[in-house]
């Protein structure tokens, strides 16, 4: 004789079933991992930019120092920035302005500042799981010149 099997509720069948547990345990996790995965791709390349364009200004300012007035060495970190700007991969040099002069506050310090517009960079066009960062960024580098 076969033993009898009771048939249960549907309620308790359902909440004794484990096949869809993975698919639902799936559906709660992803969009967290996705937020996730997307900051870390958003904001790791925005910092990546934000390092050139900081680099680009230092390397600018220290070029600058061999000028002998202020329009050579606004001229030598303008040359200097126009020709390395290709070299950093997120930084599209036609977005890229560049001002330098005398500090105003000191002296004899001589101040480069460049302004990139990163509205073209790739995690603008990304879609928006996490807040974007700001879209122009501007970094300055001081280097004090002669007297020493």
């Amino acid at each position: 004789m076969t033993p009898v099997v009771p048939v249960l509720p549907l309620p308790v069948r359902l909440a004794r079933c484990r096949r869809a547990a993975s698919a639902v345990e799936f559906a709660l996790v992803m969009p967290l991992f996705l937020v996730l995965v997307f900051g870390i791709i958003v904001f790791g390349s925005y910092l990546a930019a934000v390092h050139g364009v900081q680099q680009l200004a230092a390397e600018a300012a220290r070029s600058s120092v061999a000028g002998l007035s202020d329009g050579e060495r606004q001229t030598l970190a303008t040359q200097y920035v126009t020709a390395n700007a290709g070299a950093y991969p997120l930084i599209a040099p036609e977005h890229l302005a560049v001002s330098a002069a005398t500090s105003g506050s000191a002296e004899r310090v001589f101040v480069v500042t460049l302004d990139y517009d990163a509205s073209n960079m790739f995690i603008f066009a990304l879609p928006q799981f996490v807040p974007s960062p700001p879209q122009r960024i501007v970094r300055q580098a001081a280097i004090p010149f002669g007297g020493y």
